[in-house]
């Protein structure tokens, strides 16, 4: 074992090293093994040979430095790590969790390899990486959940090298694209057709490219996940600054120069001036077919395989904090074309907050935010400043039984658009309230009813004042459409009515019957109501007009006719009063007013940010119940706190003020005494009292008593003789300590400093 000096390096480590001294640091990180010499020399005689062989080429990355300024071997720098979540046994997992725990540090120049390279533990600790350090952190969790991975060092396109994703579109916008109709599909279909013409798509592609003189010359490096392992079907390339899957004939890959996993070194011999592509296209097996470290044969006779040494860098230690802070400082914000999406790690936010997506259109903009933790169970909400609507989507649990609210202002008077879980009471899934207007829609409902629209003669209003008095608001139309009832005939079965109000008409169309087309109708003319001057109406047939599909069915009786208008005069009335006692509308905005108003999280114990924010609640409220326990005590212990509070200031008083307390304290004490005594002496005659009368009732029973009557008195005189005797001597105690506890009371008050200066005489 010695240390490897490196003398020949005068140049000053990367600014964000970290400050390690000889005894911080783990001795493998200081020093290097007999066996690491060895592969050091092996690296550098290959370094050589590769030089002579082709002076044209870059050179390689062979052994850069580590945090503590000593050469490693990058294989070395691999270690690989099971990782102890489930999130992080995919690849997924762990591409996204690397690209969102740690910053970004560019290469310093950008077309010239790194000459360090830190270990995973410590990139883990700083949050802060090159591309380098990046793709080996990647590869040691995938090498350490079975995938066949390799770091790849090579030159990429300058957006990403650089992270620059302003060029592309948010992976959350383009999931969620909704065709609302067939008009808007065959739009949608025809500019989906031309922008996907293989034309129109190298001509965006150009465009998104801007003039780079350094293009193909930017080094990059990143993750080659091989086919066979963890059932992988074919080769892909993993970007670690972002966590995203490319396949390997991508063309923001531009060459590759070496490929390395924890094993071996392989080079790539081809000329790679003509791009990855040219070299993926011969098969990528090609690439890794030279095995030029540790497969050389000395000039000897006898031919040796060199094993790679065991990895110096430290455990890869991932928390349960770390996976859910997620982001370097708990967020991160990310600018694609016309779109900014920000993160959040869980409980950063007050309001619960995780994602925040800013979509832009020339001059207007789209917010769309994720919520997590969130008391009221809101999810999602998008505000479009295009129509000024606020959607907001909800989780089930939360009251009214709320999922969808669409809304212009969060006030009672405007268009609202609810939709509902099955757990409603009035089995009600949407609502939809506009100018003048009312939509519902059920399902599930034991009469089968599953539409109902109200038009109302001016906008509605369900405010307080309404709800609670008589409504001056019009009722125009009300229309109700029911699911089929099997068990009732077509013919009997109503699938429409329709209440006109204003017209003093009632319409009922019925469900169609098997092989006919046109359904049966009826319209009621409803009788006039009675008033002070005239009677009501009667009754007459040619108030009914009907329809029948069938003509061969027997005509329907006068009788039946007006107890089927009287059922549906009932049902307009009932339907009416609930139409104008619907508080839901109202009582679900000032829900919401309030719930935004004072926002709560939910304190999750699976979280340790929740942990966390539970014990620091637990800690104030701990240390207020103290402090309150603290106050009563010396609250109690201020005999003059009852009488200071009938002053109006306390903090000065005057000799007259000081000398009144005196006095009052001492009398309001001498009168509790006073009653004490009283109290005890009452209890004390209603003993004696007691013992009297049953000593009357035993002189008149005697001689007719029973042996357990007889001995039942004798137990109740013997309690009684105690307990005046007790109540006796508490009395006298009482009247012995008074006049000691009025002098005790007489020296503290006017021991008291704020009576004391004043009671001098």
């Amino acid at each position: 074992m010695e240390t490897v000096l490196e003398s020949d390096i005068e140049e000053q480590p990367r600014s964000r090293e970290l400050d390690m001294t000889d005894d911080s640091c783990p001795e493998s990180h200081r020093i290097n093994s007999a066996d690491e010499i060895r592969l050091l020399a092996i690296a550098d005689n290959f370094r050589c040979q590769y030089s002579h062989l082709f002076p044209d080429r870059k050179p390689l990355l062979l052994c850069p430095l580590n945090e503590c300024g000593v050469r490693k071997f990058v294989s070395t720098t691999l270690r690989p790590t099971s990782p102890m979540y489930p999130e992080l046994f995919t690849w997924e997992g762990c591409a996204s969790f690397v690209a969102d725990f740690m910053s970004l540090d560019p290469l310093e120049p950008p077309i010239d390899l790194p000459r360090y390279l830190f270990s995973p533990a410590s990139v883990l600790h700083t949050q802060r990486a090159s591309c380098f350090e990046f793709a080996t952190l990647l590869c040691s969790l995938l090498l350490g959940t079975d995938y066949d991975a390799y770091c790849v060092s090579g030159y990429a396109a300058k957006e990403m090298c650089l992270l620059d994703q302003s060029l592309q579109d948010c992976p959350l916008l383009c999931t969620n694209i909704q065709v609302h109709s067939l008009i808007d599909y065959l739009i949608m279909k025809t500019i989906t057709d031309e922008f996907c013409h293989p034309q129109v798509l190298i001509l965006r592609h150009h465009e998104q490219q801007s003039f780079d003189p350094l293009r193909g010359l930017w080094v990059h490096c990143w993750v080659l996940v091989l086919s066979g392992s963890r059932s992988v079907q074919e080769n892909f390339f993993i970007d670690p600054l972002t966590g995203i899957r490319y396949n390997t004939a991508a063309a923001d890959f531009l060459g590759i120069e070496s490929v390395w996993n924890n094993l071996n070194y392989y080079v790539n011999m081809q000329d790679c001036s003509a791009g990855c592509r040219l070299s993926l296209m011969l098969k990528l097996d090609f690439i890794l077919n030279e095995k030029l470290l540790f497969d050389l044969k000395e000039e000897e006779e006898e031919s040796w395989v060199f094993e790679m040494p065991r990895s110096w860098v430290s455990c890869i230690t991932i928390s349960k904090k770390d996976l859910e802070t997620r982001w370097p400082g708990g967020q991160k914000v990310t600018r694609y074309r016309g779109a900014r999406l920000e993160k959040f790690s869980p409980y950063l936010r007050p309001d619960g907050l995780l994602k925040q997506l800013v979509s832009y259109k020339d001059l207007d903009c789209e917010l769309k935010e994720w919520y997590q933790h969130r008391t009221d169970h809101l999810q999602e909400r998008e505000v479009n400043k295009i129509d000024n609507f606020t959607t907001e989507h909800f989780k089930y649990g939360r009251p009214f039984h709320l999922l969808f609210h669409r809304y212009q202002t969060l006030t009672a008077d405007g268009i609202h658009e609810m939709e509902f879980s099955n757990g409603h009471v009035n089995h009600l899934v949407r609502r939809l309230v506009s100018s003048g207007e009312m939509t519902e829609t059920f399902e599930n409902r034991a009469d089968f009813l599953s539409y109902r629209r109200v038009v109302f003669g001016r906008h509605v209003q369900f405010s307080e004042e309404q709800v609670n008095s008589e409504p001056d608001i019009q009722l125009l139309q009300v229309v109700e459409r029911f699911y089929r009832n099997r068990s009732k005939p077509a013919s009997e079965d109503v699938a429409e009515r329709v209440f006109l109000v204003t017209e003093r008409r009632i319409e009922v169309t019925y469900h169609l019957e098997d092989l006919r087309f046109i359904p049966s109708k009826r319209s009621f003319i409803k009788p006039r109501d009675s008033t002070e001057q005239k009677k009501a109406g009667d009754f007459t047939p040619d108030m009914v007009s009907s329809f029948q599909v069938d003509p061969s069915e027997k005509l329907i009786k006068t009788l039946t006719l007006y107890e089927m208008l009287v059922a549906l005069m009932k049902d307009e009335e009932k339907v009416t009063c609930e139409i104008f006692s619907c508080e839901q509308v109202r009582d679900i905005v000032s829900c919401r007013q309030q719930e935004e108003g004072d926002i709560q999280l939910f304190l999750s114990p699976w979280t340790t940010a929740g942990t966390a924010k539970a014990h620091r609640q637990r800690q104030i409220m701990e240390r207020l119940a103290v402090e309150e326990q603290r106050w009563q005590q010396e609250k109690e212990k201020d005999i003059l706190a009852p009488i200071l509070i009938r002053l109006d200031n306390t903090q000065t008083l005057s000799v007259e003020d000081a000398k009144q307390l005196h006095r009052d304290c001492l009398a309001e004490f001498k009168q509790r005494l006073v009653e004490h005594a009283n109290l005890i002496r009452e209890r004390y005659d209603k003993e004696t009292q007691e013992l009297q009368r049953k000593q009357h009732w035993y002189q008149q029973n005697q001689l007719t008593m029973t042996k357990q009557e007889e001995e039942g008195y004798q137990t109740f005189c013997s309690e009684k003789t105690l307990q005046i005797s007790v109540t006796q001597r508490r009395l006298s105690m009482h009247k012995e300590a008074a006049p000691l506890k009025y002098r005790a009371l007489d020296q503290r008050l006017r021991q008291d400093p704020r009576l004391a200066p004043h009671m001098i005489i």
